[in-house]
């Protein structure tokens, strides 16, 4: 059987990566002396390494990020060194495994959301489901989904995320309707999977946004007593980039 002959083969069997690497991990054999174990090794790997590439990407896609934000680009220097033990502790990625919470508070333009999201992209690099969408639009999806019946499907579509990325929460203070669909997804989750949430407010203010306060103490229990707890400070990251004009030839 020759090489074309392979390659066929593994064009059938879905093997896309070891049919593109073949012929030069054969010529690589050939010149090298490999080992029959080592070429399957090899061809093996790549295989690997492709599907493994394609999962990734397929869950970046959709985890429905606004932007591919990572650690690689994230600028801890500027903040306090406690925040910076807090953020590498979440970088080792233990709280996936513990399935526990992170709450990133801060002004607006400190990176709570590139933060939320480079989270949410290791996540997905631990072969984790993560879902990104802002608390408002959330609670709007939640608000239509009872106009054509479809709350129980896109309750059970989030509910079935290993991450849950709720970004701005607290812009606004909740309905009763509100409440309890944010209640019920928080009591849903809140074991089996981690809840990531960026937010303006201090959480001594969170209680004061839902419209059951009874409601509002077991949700916030759920969350807070097994949350890591990330204060960005200092100046706005936006100003960096806020366009400076002349006085005299602005007017």
């Amino acid at each position: 059987m020759d090489s074309h002959q392979l390659i066929d083969l593994c064009a059938t069997l879905n093997l896309h990566a070891i049919k593109e690497s073949l012929e030069s991990r054969l010529k690589q054999a050939r010149e090298s002396k490999l080992s029959y174990e080592e070429l399957l090794a090899f061809l093996f790997q790549d295989e690997l390494e492709c599907r493994q590439q394609k999962a990734f990407e397929q869950k970046v896609k959709q985890a429905q990020f606004e932007e591919l934000k990572s650690f690689d680009n994230f600028d801890l220097r500027r903040y306090e060194d406690k925040t910076i033990q807090a953020i590498r502790q979440i970088m080792a990625g233990a709280f996936l495994t513990q399935k526990q919470h992170v709450i990133i508070m801060g002004p607006v333009g400190t990176g709570k959301t590139h933060l939320a999201q480079a989270i949410g992209l290791l996540a997905c690099q631990k072969g984790k489901k993560v879902k990104f969408v802002r608390a408002n639009e959330l609670l709007l999806e939640f608000y239509r989904s009872r106009a054509d019946d479809s709350w129980d499907k896109l309750f059970n579509r989030y509910r079935k995320n290993n991450v849950l990325i709720l970004d701005d929460f607290g812009l606004k203070s909740l309905s009763a309707e509100q409440s309890s669909d944010l209640y019920d997804l928080i009591a849903a989750m809140h074991i089996t999977s981690s809840l990531v949430i960026t937010t303006n407010r201090k959480i001594e203010s969170w209680f004061e946004l839902f419209h059951d306060p009874v409601m509002a103490n077991a949700a916030m229990d759920r969350i807070i007593n097994k949350a890591y707890r990330i204060v960005l400070e200092g100046e706005s990251y936006r100003k960096k980039f806020t366009p400076k004009f002349d006085k005299e030839s602005d007017k």
